[in-house]
């Protein structure tokens, strides 16, 4: 109200009290009928039009005799001056109501259906813009809530950091879960890690390695401290020379268990994971519209169910399940060559995901946003879609033919008569694995990113390269403190016997467990004990990248500092990673289809 600044005797100025009626459409003229003592209150007129009132006309009451019978009506005040009660009388400078020329009366009638119209579409807009906000709200927390959280502990790092590589346990259990599942086998299986893979980002996010680990690999699986259900912790034993997808499910082991166990295995420190079961395959395939794989022969597999002739298909739903199961399909049917199969299924549902057809269709896009949602259980670090939404932002922007899977190399076991476990194939495994540590790609980065890649680290790598350049100290002359910062249990320790037994590394001391843990091994060192750095970091197969030195020179008898890192292996395994994979592993390019043999 404005009457205030213009001296109104009831400060109140009938004039501004025009509103728009949302029912009726029409302006109304609303007093507040509660005005204090000594202000009128003024009824509203009734239209007499109902062609102007949207509703039917409302007659006049009539004069003297002829008024309508009835109860006495409730006495008004006193009426102003002006014809119509209702109407406050002009303000100055205005025409008085209905003393208007016809132009006046048509510019005013436009005004006013111009006023009302932009009520009404303003109106409109800000109920599309709010609902849609609302919805889309709404639809966020649908999907959070589709999501399954597990609390892993310290199994994973918790988080990911955009100048560190990412390394995600993507996990398939068998657990035969979901509508029309119960038939696969043993239905009441509380799921084992039937199918894992360890997905490394590169630091700079141009490349990935998918590397894949037999589920029948015979290795360690260490103490597991697990949450219960009540929110209790309880450290499940460890067990030696067993089954790896007994990581999962078995004894109540939980994915952190899985975790923990790729970590001792590999000796690379798992970020997050994420499992799914068999319905993912099912819905994901159907969500993209199929996916497209290509069989070199005919197949028909009774235990999967798979029956397929020769060519290319597109397969979802209980087909694209069918092809990742079958064992008898391909190969030697044994479990490597399904591998095999499910690193090309996978390859061409990236493919399909990336398409444009798929980008650009809103409903492929929330049909895979459901579908997801609904198959993953992930851990706290990434249990929200904003966190997830965070995730796929690092990985957009890789080109998949810079993506690779292998497969973890193995051998036979060689205590079996019947053969149906593997052992770690340590001749081929341990330079792709130091590979994945030192962040190396399987694949050829295109140029221009490799480049780059390198003009980025050339002052530091050079600076690092110059350290290894000059005379080395005798072994018996080198001295270091050795810490255990994230190595295997007993690190610090074997590798002071090690040096010391094997190597005439005489004057070593193990100070134990490092006030920190580190991703990577460290050996600290003065400029003057340059010579000795070189000579261990030979003895050890220490990289380049692991040397840090420092600015003031140290006393005759001070020693080196080597911190044992998440890298580390054991001692004599060099962490000097190779540029180039071995010939021998077995890999699929993500980019390219291949067809199943």
């Amino acid at each position: 109200m404005d009457a205030q600044s213009r001296g109104r005797a009831e400060e109140i100025d009938p004039a501004d009290q025009w509103v728009l009626n949302p029912r009726t459409g029409n302006y109304e003229l609303q007093l507040d009928r509660s005005a204090p003592q000594g202000q009128r209150s003024v009824t509203p007129r009734r239209r007499s039009s109902g062609a102007r009132s949207g509703g039917p006309a409302t007659p006049r009451p009539p004069k003297g005799p002829q008024a309508p019978q009835g109860p006495p009506s409730t006495p008004k005040p006193a009426a102003p001056e002006n014809r119509n009660p209702a109407v406050p009388g002009p303000r100055r400078g205005e025409t008085p109501p209905g003393r208007r020329t016809g132009r006046n009366r048509k510019a005013g009638s436009g005004g006013t259906r111009r006023k009302r119209f932009m009520v009404v579409t303003g109106g409109t807009l800000a109920f599309l813009l709010v609902g849609g906000s609302l919805g889309a709200y709404l639809y966020y927390n649908h999907l959070n809530g589709n999501l399954k959280v597990t609390d892993v502990g310290d199994a994973g790092t918790g988080g990911f950091k955009k100048d560190q590589p990412i390394n995600i346990l993507v996990i398939g259990t068998d657990k035969r879960s979901g509508a029309g599942n119960e038939g696969y086998g043993d239905a009441g299986s509380v799921g084992h890690a039937d199918t894992t893979i360890l997905f490394h980002v590169s630091k700079d996010r141009t490349n990935a390695t998918a590397l894949s680990i037999p589920r029948d690999l015979i290795t360690n699986i260490p103490a597991c401290p697990t949450k219960q259900p009540d929110g209790t912790m309880k450290t499940i034993p460890g067990q030696k020379g067993t089954r790896f997808n007994t990581s999962l499910g078995q004894e109540g082991r939980d994915p952190g268990c899985t975790m923990r166990t790729v970590k001792e295995l590999t000796g690379i420190t798992v970020d997050h994971f994420m499992m799914v079961d068999f319905n993912a395959v099912k819905v994901l395939s159907s969500a993209v519209g199929g996916v497209p794989v290509c069989l070199d022969k005919a197949v028909d597999d009774e235990d999967s169910k798979l029956k397929l002739g020769p060519g290319e298909h597109r397969l979802q739903g209980e087909q694209a399940l069918a092809f990742v199961r079958t064992r008898h399909a391909f190969g030697n049917e044994s479990d490597l060559d399904r591998i095999k199969t499910q690193q090309q299924f996978m390859s061409s549902m990236l493919r399909e995901m990336k398409s444009k057809e798929t980008l650009t269709s809103p409903k492929k896009f929330f049909s895979l946003a459901e579908a997801a949602t609904k198959s993953l259980t992930v851990d706290s670090g990434i249990g929200s879609i904003e966190k997830l939404t965070n995730l796929a932002g690092e990985l957009k922007s890789m080109d998949l033919k810079n993506v690779t899977f292998a497969t973890l190399p193995v051998l036979d076991n060689p205590a079996e008569k019947v053969k149906a476990t593997v052992v770690l194939n340590n001749a081929l495994a341990d330079p792709l694995l130091q590979m994945i540590r030192g962040d190396v790609s399987l694949t050829e980065v295109e140029k221009k990113e490799q480049a780059a890649k390198d003009a980025a680290d050339a002052e530091a790598k050079a600076k690092q390269d110059a350290l290894m350049q000059g005379p080395r100290a005798a072994a018996k002359d080198v001295r270091v403190e050795i810490y255990n910062g994230g190595g295997p249990g007993g690190s610090a320790s074997t590798t002071l016997a090690w040096l010391q037994n094997s190597k005439g590394v005489t004057k070593a001391s193990n100070l134990g467990n490092a006030p920190a843990k580190l991703e990577a091994t460290q050996l600290e060192f003065a400029p003057n004990q340059a010579d000795q750095a070189r000579a261990l970091a030979d003895i050890m197969g220490l990289p380049a990248s692991a040397l840090k030195v420092g600015t003031a020179d140290a006393g005759p008898r001070t020693a080196m500092k080597l911190t044992l890192g998440a890298d580390f292996k054991g001692a004599g395994i060099s962490m000097t990673a190779p540029q180039k994979a071995p010939d021998d592993i077995q890999r699929v390019e993500a980019d390219k289809a291949v067809c199943a043999k």
